[in-house]
């Protein structure tokens, strides 16, 4: 195995690990987690360990942005030892709509396909 290939191998084990600690991160209005609602968009994570994450909200104006943004940082630096700093990024575009929940949300919020 070529070195270049371990590395991309690492780097998408590494976001796999910090996708998964999003999962505890549960949007309180919806009482699913984040990364279901398709609220984050791309994750990355350099060779110091700094991890930028892009993410938006359901709507503009969230009232819970302040709080969402304090749980991603917390869960992150506390889950994943990889990660030094977090730095979270709100981006409107693509706007959020329904379509990008997974299933699982989609059914848990009873939403039809």
């Amino acid at each position: 195995m070529m070195a270049e290939d371990k590395t991309n191998q690492d780097q998408e084990a590494l976001d796999d690990k910090i996708l998964t600690a999003l999962e505890d991160v549960i949007d309180p209005e919806l009482g699913i987690d984040i990364v279901n609602l398709g609220l984050i968009y791309h994750v990355d994570v350099d060779e110091d360990g700094n991890c930028e994450i892009q993410m938006t909200l359901t709507t503009m104006g969230c009232p819970l942005s302040d709080m969402l943004y304090d749980a991603i940082v917390d869960t992150v630096e506390k889950k994943v030892p990889e990660v030094k700093d977090v730095d979270v990024q709100l981006v409107w575009y693509p706007q959020w709509t329904p379509e990008l929940m997974s299933r699982y949300a989609r059914i848990a919020l009873g939403i039809s396909q």
